[in-house]
């Protein structure tokens, strides 16, 4: 899991650099940010994406 771990604090400082003041950063941006990363393919998750894996769970998504 750790490097599952890594890889997604990786990912999220393509958008959020280290020491980024996260008081400007608007919800719409933070939004934009998880939508990208939530339908983004992962090895870990057989190159499906977390979306795609909830949704075979069953798992209801709000937007």
């Amino acid at each position: 899991e750790k490097g599952s771990v890594e890889q997604i604090n990786g990912l999220l400082r393509r958008y959020l650099p280290r020491k980024t003041n996260l008081n400007n950063v608007s919800q719409q941006d933070l939004d934009d940010i998880a939508w990208e990363l939530n339908n983004r393919p992962r090895k870990c998750l057989g190159y499906r994406t977390p979306c795609e894996v909830l949704l075979e769970q069953g798992v209801a998504l709000r937007n």
